[in-house]
């Protein structure tokens, strides 16, 4: 505490100096639009008066252009643990903290279409950083046309060329550990048709033992008028990908050498490998003055094989889905109706993984130990009402109905032994209510909204394979109040919310073998706290621009009513969260073409298991990136990179584990470590025709 009390004193004493130095100079900030890079213009998608989060390209360039986790962690009650590129745990406001891998409890949209799955997990190591143009995070369950997922949602969003331009693009980029990162891409946009296509290459040897990356992807994105009222539009995303595993660390082992990758999966040299594909069809259809219509039909696809110490899994999945919302208009009212249905078949088999048997060469598959087939069905039907009582205050109600199926078959079993079954979960409706002040220089905001999440795959079957049937839904009561404000001629921008969030029939992942897990509700846990971003932008002089920020985010996540055999751990601080959590930094821009970026990361211990007797070490991380972009010519844009992370070398954990367990006397294993100082350089040539 006494670091942390440290470092937001710093901040604040840093914030005020700027102040005081704008105080004190002439107004010039109006002759730097050429060189102040701002993402407050980002067009949001959030539906009415919805609060959201948005970064773009701004924030995207301020980091190695791998480093997917650092640009989305500089938004304030979003936290996302990084194992490695392939492994990343998303949580918003503690939400999902407790998934042992991947994200879960939020839904994922790419260019309007949900790309979350049957049982609520998202991927978004699925799509290329380069790519995006923004990406925007409601967080809890008020954004009540994206799902009502306790998490909230994120919504990705394709940068796409100016009217009247075309474009001819690539970005390549070298760093430590052997990395190599392409990303060719061209775009067109003209009054009627616009189109995006882009590939990207990567690979790296990673910063650990069996760490080895290697990823090919293609984006298709494109839009036709097909009269004044009517575009249609498609986006094809194909990722395809090797991962090698180095799995966690016990303490010693991350203490002494956190290059090492965990024993057994070194010898059964583990990996997973990937081929995703989305491809999506849209329509957008402008009725009438009063009402608009956007309709998609969408088919994702996963090819994914796992080679694990413990067995070697293969799967299938195959998703189906149609969205469908209109926006209108009601005299002064504003209203939203829609629905979206989504299918997907996942078929998988698991094999003995013979690795010890195969000479010291790897992994060997074996007999086949079991086969089975899902199929999972998700109705979503919302509407949003939204009516402006004055000028400046706005009301808004909203409805989600949720439908979940699952429907389990054992393809392997026959006769007694056959685990077959369904679940079906009732339906579920869940609303919300928002309340919106908007001032001269900002507005308040009021939110009371209902919640739920759906159990993984992991929860739904238990370690002998048959369908639990007495898991239920998480369900939870949100509560928010916020507002921002801009003093100082605009220039220093306050934003703060205030939430709590009651979450019933807490889903519980229990470990009872090294890939094994039970899931069981649990009891209740209460999450609260504060978010606050601050930024500033002060003109130095005439062809400079210093914007300091900051984000802030104090979780105050516990569990109300906890009790696991003869254990009560009620009271306890919710596992997998930290309680304090800073993003700092400052952005230095010049008209010659110069941009620097130095950034902070602040985190603070996290309690690893339900009885709070082991924590991980608070860890503070600080990088630079040095951007300078200058045209050549008159079609030629010439831009270039160098940037340094980790620059003081600290150890730290980028991920943990909760509740680790060790297996055959070996310690448990908690940690994934973060890479150590390295270094990354790159070159951005642009073609304008």
């Amino acid at each position: 505490m006494p670091n942390l009390i440290k470092l937001l004193t710093g901040l604040i004493l840093f914030c005020s100096f700027g102040l005081w130095g704008q105080l004190v100079k002439n107004d010039t900030l109006t002759r730097l639009d050429e060189v102040i890079l701002t993402e407050e213009v980002i067009p949001k998608k959030a539906i009415g008066i919805t609060p959201s989060s948005t970064v773009g390209t701004a924030t995207f360039e301020r980091f190695n252009p791998v480093d997917v986790p650092s640009a989305i962690n500089q938004i304030s009650g979003v936290y996302v643990l990084s194992g490695a590129l392939n492994t990343n745990r998303i949580t918003i406001r503690g939400v999902g903290a407790r998934t042992p891998f991947g994200t879960d409890k939020l839904r994922l949209y790419f260019n309007g279409i949900p790309v979350t799955n049957g049982t609520g997990f998202s991927t978004i190591e699925a799509f290329d950083l380069e790519n995006l143009g923004s990406l925007e995070v409601i967080k809890g369950p008020k954004g009540t046309a994206y799902g009502t997922n306790l998490g909230g949602a994120i919504l990705l969003n394709t940068k796409l060329a100016q009217e009247g331009r075309t474009r001819l693009v690539n970005n390549f980029t070298a760093g430590s550990f052997n990395m190599f990162k392409n990303n060719v891409s061209f775009s067109h946009q003209e009054k009627g048709f616009g189109i995006k296509v882009s590939y990207n290459h990567l690979e790296t040897d990673g910063f650990r033992q069996n760490n080895r990356f290697s990823r090919d992807g293609v984006l298709l994105n494109s839009n036709v008028a097909l009269s004044a009222k009517s575009t249609l539009g498609v986006v094809i995303n194909y990722i395809d990908y090797t991962a090698q595993i180095p799995s966690s660390l016990g303490e010693t082992d991350f203490r002494e050498d956190p290059r090492r990758a965990a024993a057994n999966w070194l010898a059964a040299r583990g990996f997973e490998a990937n081929r995703y594909t989305l491809a999506g069809l849209y329509h957008n259809y402008q009725l009438s003055d009063q009402l608009k219509n956007t309709t998609s039909i969408f088919y994702t696809y996963l090819d994914h094989d796992e080679q694990r110490p413990f067995n070697i899994l293969e799967e299938i999945t195959n998703g189906f889905g149609f969205r469908s919302m209109f926006e209108g208009k009601l005299g002064k009212a504003e209203y939203v109706l829609g629905g979206e249905i989504y299918k997907d078949e996942y078929e998988w088999g698991i094999f003995r993984n013979l690795f010890r048997d195969n000479n010291g060469n790897g992994s060997l598959r074996g007999d086949q130990i079991s086969e089975n087939k899902e199929f999972r069905t998700q109705l979503n039907l919302f509407g949003t009402f939204t009516y402006p009582i004055t000028t400046q205050f706005s009301v808004q109600a909203g409805l989600n109905f949720n439908q979940t199926e699952y429907d389990f078959r054992d393809l392997f079993n026959t006769g007694d032994a056959n685990t077959s079954a369904e679940r079906n979960f009732d339906a579920i409706f869940l609303p919300s209510l928002g309340l919106s002040y908007s001032f001269t220089n900002g507005r308040l905001y009021a939110n009371l909204s209902r919640g739920f999440s759906n159990p993984s795959l992991e929860e739904t079957l238990t370690p002998d394979g048959i369908i639990n049937p007495d898991i239920a839904q998480e369900t939870g009561t949100s509560y928010e109040l916020g507002g921002q404000v801009r003093i100082f001629r605009k220039r220093l921008l306050l934003q703060a919310t205030l939430y709590r969030m009651d979450i019933n029939n807490l889903l519980v992942a229990q470990r009872v073998g090294e890939d094994q897990f039970i899931g069981r509700n649990a009891g209740e846990t209460r999450h609260q706290g504060l978010e606050l971003d601050v930024k500033y932008r002060w003109a130095i002089s005439k062809e400079m621009l210093l914007t300091p920020y900051v984000s802030y985010t104090l979780n105050d996540h516990s569990f109300v009513d906890f009790v696991d055999g003869d254990d009560d751990f009620s009271g306890n601080p919710l596992t997998g969260v930290p309680k304090n959590r800073i993003n700092s930094g400052v952005d230095v821009a010049h008209t010659a073409g110069f941009r620097l970026s130095l950034t902070h990361q602040y985190v603070d211990e996290i309690s690893l298991t339900d009885a709070n007797t082991l924590r991980s070490e608070a860890f503070n991380v600080f990088n630079a990136r040095l951007n300078y972009r200058t045209p050549i010519g008159n079609r030629f844009t010439l831009g270039l990179n160098f940037g340094v992370n980790n620059v003081f070398n600290s150890r730290f954990a980028q991920s943990v584990l909760i509740n680790a367990v060790g297996f055959g006397g070996s310690e448990p294993r908690y940690f994934y470590p973060g890479n150590d100082l390295n270094y990354y350089g790159g070159v951005r040539l642009t073609y304008r025709l």
